[in-house]
């Protein structure tokens, strides 16, 4: 057989993740955090992007020469009302001033004297005031941030550096204080030996052990602890608390998390009563006493998606307008570069690449907008029954039900309810939480949610008494007769994944609060 080369013309299809393509499928998956920071950056880079403000908003209808992403528009928002210059012409004479000249009064020159300047007991303090947005005087309108007036928090460095400052005289005793301080953690528990401490300070253990002590009466009661036992000690032990019982309870906490309570009653030499009591007053202590100084800035959660009850007895589902980005395409600058750069070749393929992408930017964010609005839609259409009656009726879901129904990939329906929020009559939930496994039906019907049995399991031993603890096996015998088919084992994975003890501990603890408080 002999070789030659030839050449032949083949077309085959293939898929191919072009960079748009790829982009689009980050844009899908982004959080509003995330997305915000992206679009931050694109803006950055391509001078043909800029954030829409809140007074164009409402007018972009107005401004041909700019492309919006359509996301308002996907989000509900209504149009802009009509030009109202027909009734009056708002440049010339205001309503007041017309009744004014049609009555012929003159209500500007009743009270001349209330016109008057006034004079200011403090003129520096009444111009600083005049001087803040939004104040009396301003010509911007806008309302003054309340956090410019909030007094600064205290961390807990500085709030014990205060202190140490009082309760050492000694040069030498603070600088050892000072290093113990920076050595504490985000919940005050020092993590640092007092051996490798005085090494590396050139002093004695002894030094560093006497400062310690001191520093462990500082406050909040429970800094400087090396352990949880040590934080609840020395707690206990400023309230006056610390008995030997109370001892033996705080270096035992490994049987309290196990709720041992026979154990704990023997090691301590105490009745259930006295437990019950010494319970209590751990119940009371900080064991992060630390936290409480915590700086950080809690980030509420922006729903991505609004559900609201409609007039006609469904729902009204909309994308929020706050987790929505606003960016707009100036295609006015675009033209106005596109003229003075005709000769350079390299400029006009710069212009139209930042064109191209940011057209193409736009137009994901579009995409992404209706993709999120139709996952949500559908999700509303299967838990109807939970926004009406709660989670016991929630049903089972998953991913391929919602891909079949708004004919997409199940990974796309996957990178939507990713790190998504709705808010609902119900609460805001996790687009994630509507999708449970389902559990078989004892009577060959429907299946059940597993979200909507663990609430059933939570709603009964919550009521259950003292003298009628549920186990495991009559928790399936309930669910068996209201036609849930489950075995033990998932009974006691779903309440072990609750945190919720067994039926013995369970009783044990009824038990005693029950005896303490005289049934």
């Amino acid at each position: 057989m002999a070789l030659s080369a030839s050449l032949h013309l083949r077309q085959s299809q293939s898929l191919v993740m072009t960079p748009q393509l790829m982009q689009s499928i980050q844009l899908l998956q982004m959080t509003h955090l995330e997305l915000g920071q992206f679009i931050a950056q694109e803006v950055e880079k391509n001078p043909l992007l800029e954030f829409q403000s809140d007074d164009e908003a409402g007018f972009s209808s107005d401004r041909p020469e700019r492309e919006e992403t359509g996301l308002a528009a996907e989000a509900g928002g209504g149009e802009e009302p009509a030009d109202q210059g027909d009734l009056y012409d708002s440049t010339t004479t205001s309503p007041g001033e017309r009744l004014s000249a049609e009555l012929d009064a003159d209500f500007a020159n009743v009270f001349q004297d209330d016109t008057a300047p006034q004079r200011a007991d403090a003129p520096e303090l009444l111009g600083q005031w005049k001087s803040m947005p939004g104040a009396g005087g301003s010509d911007d309108g806008e309302g003054y941030d309340l956090d410019d007036f909030v007094a600064g928090r205290k961390t807990l460095r500085e709030t014990l550096l205060e202190q140490v400052a009082f309760a050492f005289a000694a040069p030498a005793d603070r600088l050892i204080a000072q290093h113990l301080i920076d050595q504490l953690d985000e919940a005050g528990y020092l993590h640092a030996e007092v051996t490798e401490t005085a090494a590396r300070l050139g002093t004695s253990a002894a030094d560093v052990t006497r400062v310690l002590v001191v520093l462990q009466q500082f406050d909040p009661p429970g800094v400087f602890a090396r352990t949880l036992s040590e934080c609840l000690a020395i707690q206990l032990r400023l309230r006056n608390r610390l008995d030997p019982a109370m001892e033996a309870l705080v270096a035992n906490l490994e049987l309290l998390a196990r709720r041992d309570f026979a154990s704990l009653k023997k090691i301590c030499g105490v009745d259930e009563e006295d437990l019950v009591d010494m319970l209590a007053e751990i119940r009371k202590l900080d064991p992060k006493p630390g936290t409480s100084f915590e700086t950080s800035v809690t980030e509420a959660i922006i729903p991505d998606v609004v559900v609201r009850s409609a007039p006609d007895g469904g729902w009204l589902v909309e994308l929020n307008p706050d987790a929505l980005p606003r960016v707009l395409v100036n295609h006015d600058y675009f033209a106005e570069i596109s003229r003075h750069s005709q000769k350079n070749s390299a400029e006009q393929a710069f212009l139209s690449e930042c064109m191209q992408n940011a057209n193409w930017l736009t137009r994901s964010l579009d995409q992404r907008a209706r993709t999120i609005l139709k996952v949500a839609s559908e999700i509303v259409r299967q838990q109807d029954g939970f926004l009406v009656h709660g989670v016991a009726h929630l049903r089972p879901l998953n991913l391929r039900i919602v891909a079949d129904a708004i004919k997409m990939h199940e990974s796309t329906v996957s990178r939507v309810t990713s790190n998504k929020y709705m808010l609902t009559p119900r609460g805001l939930f996790e687009l994630k939480y509507f999708f449970t496994v389902s559990i078989g039906s004892a009577e060959n019907g429907d299946g059940h949610s597993a979200e909507s049995v663990r609430h059933r399991i939570r709603t009964m031993i919550s009521q259950e008494s003292a003298d009628a603890v549920l186990s495991d096996d009559d928790i399936v015998d309930i669910l068996k007769q209201a036609g849930v088919d489950i075995a033990r084992r998932t009974v006691a994975k779903y309440r072990e994944a609750m945190n919720i003890p067994s039926s013995v501990q369970r009783r044990r603890e009824k038990r005693a609060l029950a005896k303490a408080a005289g049934f």
